[in-house]
């Protein structure tokens, strides 16, 4: 057994308690179905994604209870590495679902890039919020642009994230290299808002929902502030590219938001594999949609889901068979 496995059924275990059941309640483990979902970073909307599907899957379990689903499935969402990290652990069979940025969705399905594992088996299940890319630099550096970070000390994120392969592609963009920065370092999103604070860094991009605990502890906390994207560069990829779009960070967000900031952004998707049982991905879809007022006061970025936009937005892959059979059952397909 894998250390994620055994990750998942201590986790998994943990909500059992959570939700007052126990070996003696119920039936044994054996007839359980236990899932993992791969978030991100423990400070990262991912992750609260990814828990709050759980939080889902367990408030629909009518085991041991007068009224529910009786799907027998157990859920765990430990932090991992983010969006390249979970579709190759989906793939390797390592993960039933995960959370993914729509571009890497893309890729991923495609083959069209090196930087995420060719997954023609990877099946979308729904979008969720939009994550646009923040470029967030500390006080007194005057950066204005992605190319201000020249010679400056720039955390491109951990291998596997989502911002990671966002960073590498303005990079690509703009003609640069790891080698035009006096440092390119590679911290985790839980990690990186810190060392800009302490000034161990002097800016970092991050790919993520509006708003962000990390985020603010670098804008509120010492005073760094979100750079606008919306240069040459920057067009051309939102142009080129059907799962970018600009979006705006509304003035007010962070207490260094003084202005509206344009950047462009992905969305965040929530994904399986065509080998995940058509069953469990049909209770999993369920719990989350007759369940959406809960799951969307469980975080800002949740706030205007809307299932005629969750069932198509950011979505490359092809809609997994168990999520297709909800959404036909509610007329939405």
């Amino acid at each position: 057994m894998t250390l994620l496995r055994l990750a998942t059924c201590a986790l998994a275990a943990v909500a059992l308690v959570g939700l007052g059941l126990s070996a003696s309640d119920e039936a044994s483990a054996d007839e359980k179905t236990f899932i993992s979902i791969g978030t991100g970073g423990p400070t990262g909307v991912y992750f609260v994604v990814g828990n709050s599907v759980c939080r889902m899957v367990h408030k629909e379990a009518a085991e041991g209870r007068s009224s529910g689903r009786q799907h027998g499935i157990r859920c765990a969402a430990p932090s991992t590495g983010g969006s390249t990290y979970n579709i190759g652990q989906i793939c390797q069979g390592e993960l039933e679902f995960g959370v993914a940025q729509s571009d890497w969705q893309f890729h991923a399905v495609n083959g069209s890039s090196e930087k995420v594992t060719n997954c023609p088996g990877l099946r979308a299940v729904f979008s969720v919020h939009g994550e646009p890319f923040h470029l967030i630099a500390g006080e007194g550096t005057d950066i204005a642009s992605f190319t201000d970070t020249m010679g400056m000390r720039m955390n491109i994120g951990n291998p596997g994230s989502g911002q990671r392969g966002t960073t590498e592609v303005l990079m690509e963009g703009y003609g640069m290299t790891t080698d035009d920065f006096a440092a390119a370092t590679e911290l985790t999103s839980s990690e990186q808002s810190q060392a800009l604070c302490d000034g161990k860094i002097d800016a970092y991009g991050y790919t993520v929902g509006v708003p962000n605990a990390g985020v603010s502890v670098a804008t509120d906390g010492c005073g760094a502030y979100i750079v606008d994207l919306d240069g040459e560069v920057e067009q051309q990829l939102v142009a080129d590219n059907p799962y970018y779009a600009f979006t705006t960070i509304p003035a007010g967000t962070y207490k260094t938001t003084a202005d509206d900031v344009t950047t462009f952004g992905v969305m965040a998707t929530f994904v399986s594999h065509e080998n995940v049982p058509e069953d469990v991905v049909y209770e999993v879809t369920r719990a989350v949609m007759e369940n959406l007022d809960d799951f969307r006061s469980l975080h800002p970025a949740f706030r205007n889901l809307d299932p005629a936009d969750m069932i198509k937005n950011g979505l490359s892959a092809p809609i997994h068979p168990g999520a297709a059979k909800y959404y036909a059952e509610q007329g939405w397909m």
